[in-house]
């Protein structure tokens, strides 16, 4: 393909992850690193940081998608602020440190780790597994512990958080549309710290392709965030008005797909 037909590739992807953020409140990175992934693949993208190179992208990416996609869900009252505010400290924390020990992760680790949590992001759809609502929201320090984790595990795989962020506020009695909305808000603040820190790790690399800023793409970049930024809404306002556990099942048999090529590839 030619620099025209990857541009269009990307702004593909970065619609399908756009719509998803809104709609799912999950992080566009499920479907944006291994599209990126093929991608790089196509273009001879050094395969010893091809995998860093695509979450720091989808991670730099959403920093654009949870912006549109927070703004929707605030205009629909789903945006619990109080929330927002109180794990953001250890969002912050979590997913800086998060970035400096992917840095440290093999390819084929850091790969098989992404395969483990597509499968896990599908099976948590196709069964619409949801966390029964059993306490309320846990004090500073908790708050601060599960936005922490949600960080680590955030940076490690390129996503906004939703896929944690979400089942643990409707287990703590969150309503599903404000933790959907309000994961949107919680994704900004880990696509910030990811970025940076994709960034930082990546400036001492030799070998990274041209236009890359550390471990982030900015050509894909800018694909992805053109296509994204007019998608999130869209998906946000779609979730308020149809049956989402269908659409979950059809995305979780996506993701299986995605899952199992990516197992074969590793394999």
């Amino acid at each position: 393909m030619n620099g025209f037909e990857f541009m269009l590739v990307y702004l593909a992807a970065g619609s399908i992850a756009g719509f998803l953020a809104g709609l799912l409140g999950i992080g566009g990175g499920v479907v944006i690193v291994p599209i990126l992934m093929y991608i790089f693949a196509t273009q001879h993208f050094p395969t010893d940081h091809m995998m860093h190179i695509a979450i720091g992208t989808s991670l730099a990416s959403i920093m654009f998608t949870a912006v549109s996609s927070l703004r929707a869900h605030h205009a629909l009252g789903a945006v619990n602020w109080d929330i927002v505010k109180r794990i953001t400290p250890g969002i912050l924390v979590g997913t800086l440190a998060g970035t400096f020990l992917v840095a440290q992760l093999s390819a084929s680790l850091l790969k098989g780790f992404f395969i483990f949590f597509v499968f896990y992001v599908a099976t948590q759809l196709l069964l619409n597994i949801n966390a029964k609502p059993k306490r309320n929201l846990p004090g500073s320090m908790g708050m601060f512990m599960a936005g922490g984790i949600i960080g680590v595990l955030s940076s490690f795989v390129g996503i906004g958080g939703g896929a944690m962020s979400v089942p643990f506020m409707t287990w703590s009695n969150v309503k599903m549309h404000n933790a959907i909305g309000t994961s949107a808000a919680i994704g900004f603040p880990i696509a910030v710290a990811g970025t940076i820190g994709y960034v930082i790790n990546g400036l001492s690399i030799q070998n990274l392709p041209e236009w890359s800023l550390g471990f982030v793409h900015i050509p894909s970049l800018t694909g992805l965030v053109v296509a994204s930024i007019f998608t999130a809404p869209l998906g946000a306002r779609v979730a308020h008005k149809l049956p989402v556990p269908t659409l979950k099942k059809i995305f979780a048999g996506f993701l299986y797909v995605i899952g199992v090529k990516l197992l074969l590839n590793l394999i």
